[in-house]
């Protein structure tokens, strides 16, 4: 096949990936979730554990070792089939505790240490690096291959640079799909949508060349088996220790690689979909591995000696004439490199940004968690740390030459993740298990990976010298890395495993066993051993001194703006508070830190609450819980706890009621009084000016002067009298509505032009997004102006900024449409915002000549009937008042 023609398809391939995951995204985005929750789309995005190593480097490894290629097959369904009760314990604890990855998983377990998220991190990235490279490389071999059979001018001239077009192109790919906003949830339907589409490709491809292989060149099973016992396969030599210790290695790797991880934990929407997975992702493996064997097979006999038997998917279609296969087989294998770097680079990247970036980010601006723009930190971090994983992938690639075949490098990466192991299983099953002990046994077994395994990959003339390698470290030959402690003859991968996995297990175990874990240690050890048991999490935070606008604050700069009101508004009203903050209670707190711990992971999420309240402590009960009482006598405390939590919510709400009350009854006062004097000082110059009209000499000058005051007063008058009798008209629900259709941008025009009368020498700068307001409403548009008149002319006469600014947005919201007044005053204080929509309520002098405080209660009740609301929002920086109006407004609907 020409290889203009395979870039072509490569190139139109890419746009259906990035159709496939935009069409997704934009699904979701929709709330059109169904398709997207299907247990199919999650048991085929579990395919990137076939990588290019299972597409390509399984048939390689079953030419030069026989059967032994079966063992990468083998312990991930082992794993799906017989440990069907940890995965589902994964899962329920990654929904419960909202972990982001692997390592905010440790980190969560083990007291929501950062340190532990920062080393699991690390060695992330280290054993992912050489698994990138893998994928890099694959795909480079695979266009080499097309490219050795072209012109001249079609040949490529450089491997090299051809990994790094593909590296940037998967850099970008990831960065728009995976980094395109801040999920609290951690899930990118786009990008799994993708990867599942590429699943289906990769096992289509492979079948079809595996059907090929058996009936269009050899003459069908049975002539497949007698070749098979001819080849040198059938020679291959089972050695025990070897195949378990690959088939242990090759579960691990489910459970500890990031992008397993990735997709497993934190890309599940259901947990029940996990039952679907146990037996087809198992399926899937047994139809990937079905024609292994005999594409190895017919390769090594048909194929010239010395051919790469990495490459027989790709090279024994084209030695057959089939270049359409080959070129399927070509997609088959692009879609098994590109899925893997693509969950790889998220969740590394997820793990970089929420344990190194944030956290030093914290470090730097002690005490002011609240400021700044963490949201736009977090997706930046993020998106550097896609382009860093993958620049480190070809790094490697570059420095190893790419001569390692396929398996053996995915082995090395197996190996590195499964130092996550020890502190894995015995933090979801062991309560003894403490910090001390993960972080010294995950570096212990690290660092063995690294100088007995990972360094020697580079060969002796890489970043270990060939003497180091065969001698030891200064002539000490019991260090030698591939024969420590004496331990000769061993295959060098077993070798490392063995070494690692056991001093990283039993430092575990001792230091864990001689250190005590700390409450917070004791209270997340009993939610992960237990998880099946609590429907929360144990709490942990006290009733600290931070205000809720400063949750607030540092919320919207997580979750964004909408997302956080929506959840402030949620648990206030859970406390009974409408309308208001909630209070930043124990429980409230803890609701918080699950909430942020989706964006910026568990240990983050943690440290930035406890700077706000000045620090966490632990309460009776929890301890009591910690230390596993007879059921009966936590199942008493809980009673009295709920007893005692609900007459503190009752006290504090009969409290606020009559702090309310007390407030409205001044406030009453302040009104009939303010009543008293507006309605007698126009009768008093009406009377006044009247008696001096009755002169029979009055010039007409003055006359007519006269005249005009009188009539000034008396509509003065009549628009307080209008105000009174509106409000009762609009609190008895007899209002007579016009309901017509309207453009929200026109109303909002006449609202600023009627509203510019009110303190002209003022000046007040607008910002709007005039292309946002064009929506078009059926309501009583003359009433909604009205609304809008009041909150403009509110914000030119009260906002006390040197440059009055008064910001509009508008935004629908499904069948309902929000309209934001907020200006960049001080806004209204604390303790007067619940009485500002009361219609005795007046923020200003009380003694002074002005408006009744009749506006904002006028308001509401406007709203109300117009089927809509009209709320303040706190924590905007200046007085920010939200208007939400349904779409349609129809006659006669109930007020």
């Amino acid at each position: 096949m020409p290889f203009d023609s395979l870039v072509a398809v490569s190139l139109g391939y890419v746009i259906l990936l990035f159709t496939v995951a935009f069409v997704a995204e934009r699904r979701a985005r929709l709330g059109r979730l169904r398709f997207l929750r299907s247990p199919w789309v999650y048991t085929l995005s579990l395919s990137i554990y076939c990588t290019a190593w299972t597409f390509y480097g399984a048939v390689g490894y079953a030419a030069r070792s026989g059967l032994e290629f079966a063992t990468i097959y083998l312990g991930p369904t082992l794993v799906f089939v017989g440990w069907w009760a940890l995965l589902r314990k994964l899962v329920r604890i990654g929904r419960a505790q909202r972990v982001t990855s692997i390592a905010d998983l440790i980190s969560s377990r083990y007291g929501k240490s950062n340190l532990l998220g920062v080393i699991v991190t690390l060695m992330s990235v280290a054993a992912a690096t050489p698994y990138i490279a893998l994928q890099l490389q694959s795909v480079t071999l695979s266009f080499g291959v097309f490219a050795a059979e072209t012109p001249e001018g079609w040949a490529l001239p450089d491997q090299g640079s051809t990994a790094l077009w593909i590296a940037g192109g998967l850099a970008l790919f990831t960065i728009l799909f995976g980094t395109r906003n801040l999920d609290a949830n951690e899930r990118h339907h786009g990008v799994v949508m993708a990867i599942a589409l590429e699943a289906v490709v990769k096992l289509l491809a492979l079948v079809a060349v595996g059907v090929f292989v058996v009936w269009g060149i050899a003459d069908g099973p049975a002539d497949v088996l007698a070749r098979i016992d001819a080849s040198p396969i059938a020679g291959w030599d089972l050695r025990p220790g070897r195949f378990a210790g690959l088939t242990f290695v090759s579960a691990a790797a489910v459970l500890t690689l990031p992008r397993m991880f990735q997709v497993l934990v934190v890309e599940n929407v259901e947990e029940r979909h996990l039952a679907t997975a146990s037996w087809a992702f198992p399926a899937y493996l047994m139809l990937m591995s079905l024609f292994v064997v005999p594409i190895a097979v017919l390769g090594l006999e048909r194929l010239p000696a010395g051919a790469n038997p990495d490459l027989f998917v790709l090279t024994l279609p084209l030695a057959e004439g089939q270049g359409r296969l080959a070129l399927l087989a070509f997609l088959g294998g692009f879609s098994s490199a590109t899925s893997m770097v693509i969950v790889a680079a998220i969740a590394l990247a997820t793990m970089v940004s929420n344990h190194i970036v944030t956290p030093l980010w914290l470090a730097l601006r002690s005490g002011r968690a609240q400021q700044g723009d963490v949201r736009g930190l977090v997706l930046t971090s993020r998106r550097l740390s896609i382009g860093a994983v993958l620049a480190m992938g070809y790094l490697y690639y570059h420095l190893s030459g790419g001569a390692e075949a396929l398996a053996a490098i995915g082995l090395i990466a197996f190996v590195g993740t499964a130092q996550v192991l020890p502190a894995l299983i015995g933090g979801l099953f062991w309560r003894g298990a403490t910090h001390v002990g993960a972080t010294v046994g995950l570096v212990s077994g690290f660092a063995i990976w690294l100088y007995a395994l990972f360094l020697p990959s580079f060969g002796g003339g890489g970043l270990m010298s060939a003497g180091l390698l065969a001698e030891g470290p200064f002539g000490i030959s019991w260090l030698r890395p591939q024969a420590l402690f004496g331990l000769e003859g061993l295959d060098p991968l077993l070798h490392a495993l063995f070494w690692s996995l056991l001093v990283n297990t039993l430092a575990f175990l001792v230091f864990s066993m001689t250190s005590f874990p700390g409450p917070m240690e004791r209270l997340q050890g009993v939610a992960f051993v237990n998880v099946f048991d609590q429907g929360q999490g144990a709490r942990s935070w006290s009733r600290g001194q931070a205000e809720a606008e400063d949750l607030l604050s540092m919320a919207q700069r997580i979750l964004g703006a909408e997302e956080a009101q929506q959840f402030f508004q949620t648990q206030a009203a859970a406390q009974g508070k409408a309308g208001f903050l909630p209070d930043p209670t124990p429980e409230f707190l803890a609701r918080l830190e699950r909430q942020l711990a989706g964006s910026v992971g568990a240990a983050t999420a943690h440290a930035m609450i406890a700077q706000l309240i000045g620090g966490a402590s632990v309460s009776v009960q929890d301890l009591i819980a910690v230390a596993g009482e007879a059921a009966d006598i936590k199942e008493y405390s809980a009673r009295l706890e709920a007893k005692s939590e609900e007459l503190a919510r009752t006290a504090r709400a009969l409290r606020e009621a009559n702090e309310k009350l007390t407030s409205l009854s001044v406030q009453k006062d302040a009104f009939l009084g303010q009543i008293s004097h507006e309605l007698r000082t126009p009768m008093t110059s009406i009377r006044a000016f009247s008696e001096i009209l009755m002169e029979p000499d009055l010039p007409e000058a003055l006359r007519a002067q006269y005249a005009e005051i009188i009539h000034e007063e008396a509509r003065r008058l009549t628009r307080l009298l209008d105000d009174l009798l509106d409000l009762s008209v609009l609190e008895h629900g007899k209002a007579q509505l016009t309901v017509s259709v309207a453009n929200l941008h026109d109303l909002i025009d006449r609202a600023v032009a009627a509203a510019s009368n009110t303190r002209p020498e003022r000046d007040l700068r607008l910002e709007r997004d005039f292309p946002a307001e064009h929506v078009p409403i059926f309501t009583d548009t003359d009433r909604l102006v009205q609304v809008f008149i009041n909150l403009v002319s509110n914000a030119r006469k009260y906002c006390d900024a040197e440059r009055a600014v008064l910001r509009i947005e508008v935004k629908r919201r499904g069948q309902k449409v929000q309209i934001d007044f907020i200006d960049n005053g001080s806004g209204i204080p604390k303790a007067s915002q619940a009485l500002i929509f009361e219609k005795f309520s007046r923020l200003t002098d009380t003694s002074k000549a002005g408006g009744a405080g009749l506006g904002l209660a006028i308001c509401r009740e406007i709203m109300a009937n117009l089927g809509g609301s009209i709320d303040y929002l706190p924590g905007q920086g200046g007085a920010a008042f939200r208007v939400t109006l349904p779409l349609r407004r129809r006659e006669g609907d109930a007020a």
